[in-house]
């Protein structure tokens, strides 16, 4: 039954507001950049990786 307990734990921490808002807007921004002509996704993740760092490593 630990497992359950574990795994319904980090759902609940992957379903919380913030960390939905943070996957809708890296799927958004990753769409839009990743539409334009001669930028693949390598180029991509270069632009957006920076904007990770200010993340806190949990959610508050």
């Amino acid at each position: 039954m630990e497992l359950i307990e574990h795994l319904s734990m980090g759902f609940g921490v992957a379903f919380t507001f913030q960390n939905l808002i943070y996957c809708f807007v890296g799927c958004l921004l990753g769409t839009l950049i990743g539409v334009l002509p001669g930028v693949g996704p390598v180029a991509t993740i270069a632009m957006l990786l920076p904007a990770t760092y200010a993340l806190p490593p949990w959610p508050r």
